[in-house]
């Protein structure tokens, strides 16, 4: 849309082929400066971005916001930063970085290597929020929405008022399997229903393509069918050791990374139904 850019990843999981930059990113130009949506996965990616963006305008970036708690969405955060531009991510996403990113970092330098990952440090935020509000920092109205604990404790969407374009960081994957281990499924659910409340032209996912606003219809369809079918076997007596097999949703198995986040999305929603039944 006018004004409003996706950077696309690549999909897939992060490894040397693909330097680790398998998530989307983007910016919105406003009149007077730019809004970075998500860093990237390393200090290069990051500098990528920035040099992205200034191809694209040589307005000022007056702030980098952080969707969610995944390294291929924050580890660029230096390269922003020591040009001066703020990082601001939700209280709790920023919590969660604090207290596990180092490991992630760790894991990451060795899915793709030392080369790609060089330069690349944990950050604090610069600023953190508790609630959605409204930037007016570059001349076009741009809201930061967050609904509570969904697809993660922090995780925000980004919505440009004037295009409808939505950036919906870890709330949507474009056929791809979203990952449920830092979510509360309810509250996610009730995030997805506030997002088809909003006039959306255009969804840029975490990951995957852009897409329209069925996206969203998408991911509820995959989150209501995992939780039946693990409901179904846990029910039927079923043992954690054989749910991934046992819990294949076939609407789903040409989704991006169904092998591996599936499979483990099930082991998860098994457990949870197993202690919500247990202190019931």
């Amino acid at each position: 849309a006018p004004g409003v850019y996706m950077v696309p990843g690549s999909g897939g999981v992060a490894d040397e082929h693909n330097l680790g930059r398998i998530g989307n990113a983007g910016f919105i130009v406003g009149e007077t400066g730019v809004v970075a949506i998500d860093t990237g996965t390393s200090y290069a990616h990051g500098l990528a971005l920035l040099a992205a963006i200034r191809q694209t305008t040589e307005l000022p970036v007056k702030l980098a916001l952080v969707t969610h708690t995944r390294p291929e969405f924050l580890f660029g955060g230096a390269a922003f930063r020591e040009r001066g531009i703020p990082i601001r991510m939700h209280g709790r996403t920023a919590r969660l970085m604090a207290s596990r990113c180092e490991t992630c970092l760790k894991a990451l330098r060795q899915q793709v290597g030392e080369a790609p990952m060089q330069g690349t440090t944990m950050y604090k935020a610069d600023q953190e929020f508790d609630a959605s509000h409204r930037l007016d920092l570059i001349g076009r109205q741009v809201q930061v929405l967050y609904f509570g604990h969904s697809s993660g404790p922090g995780d925000i969407a980004v919505f440009d008022e004037r295009s409808g374009v939505l950036f919906a960081g870890g709330l949507l994957d474009e056929r791809r399997i979203p990952d449920i281990q830092d979510s509360d499924l309810e509250g996610w659910k009730r995030a997805l229903k506030a997002m088809s409340a909003l006039r959306v032209g255009t969804v840029v996912p975490g990951h995957g393509g852009a897409a329209s606003s069925a996206s969203i219809a998408a991911i509820e369809g995959y989150l209501a069918q995992l939780e039946a079918r693990v409901r179904a076997l846990v029910a039927a007596g079923a043992s954690l050791l054989g749910v991934a097999d046992e819990a294949e949703l076939p609407d789903f198995e040409s989704w991006d990374q169904y092998d591996v986040i599936h499979r483990r999305n099930a082991s998860v929603a098994f457990l949870r139904v197993e202690r919500e039944l247990m202190f019931k």
